[in-house]
């Protein structure tokens, strides 16, 4: 298989993701990479830049594909809706990963909104994925990534500029997708998972 994750910012896909591409790469599926903003509202573009291909470059990602928009003015717009139908042109994967649209940012609920449109004809499943800034987020579906964890932790530890800006206490981003992937692995009885909620989900029996 191809599989797609798409994110609003470098290091929202490892967030989210990491640990499930990194399972499936491992099975022999390809993966590929795509980021909306160059996150140039919280750190300088090239570092968020070099450190999404450093984190793309530990989940033997195929290729990762950054389509410039601004950082905290992403719209669900035609171009962005275009820009995200060329990608999926060029990967033609048969997963896409993407953003929960119940989400605290803005950039998460635009892109959430423009992937209905720009995968309906294209992507045949489409799932959501955990953020970091979601809200009332209720999974129906897991992975069971308790083999691969520490690796996307790694993927996550990549974004050295971003790992304590969390908001949280003492807490680094490391710490709290820890803390997530083992209570999503507690509802998915297993030892750490992540969880995701379909928009579209295609089950061949």
């Amino acid at each position: 298989m191809n599989i797609l994750a798409i994110g609003a910012h470098p290091d929202d896909i490892e967030y989210g993701c990491a640990g499930t591409l990194i399972k499936y790469r491992r099975q022999g599926h390809k993966i590929y990479l795509c980021v909306v903003t160059n996150g140039a509202a919280k750190d300088a573009p090239d570092i968020r830049k070099k450190e999404q291909l450093e984190a793309a470059r530990l989940m033997d990602a195929e290729d990762v594909f950054f389509l410039e928009h601004q950082d905290t003015e992403v719209e669900c717009s035609r171009q962005l809706i275009m820009d995200i139908e060329d990608v999926a042109r060029k990967v033609q994967p048969d997963f896409a990963l993407v953003p929960y649209p119940d989400d605290t940012h803005q950039d998460h609920r635009a892109l959430a909104q423009a992937v209905i449109p720009a995968s309906r004809s294209i992507i045949r499943n489409v799932l959501y994925f955990e953020g970091f800034s979601s809200i009332n987020f209720n999974p129906t579906v897991y992975v069971d990534i308790g083999d691969v964890l520490e690796y996307k932790l790694a993927c996550l530890e990549a974004h050295k500029s971003q790992v304590m800006n969390t908001y949280v206490h003492e807490r680094s981003i490391v710490d709290v997708a820890r803390s997530t992937a083992h209570f999503r692995g507690i509802q998915a009885r297993v030892k750490s998972a992540e969880a995701f909620s379909a928009m579209r989900l295609f089950i061949n029996i």
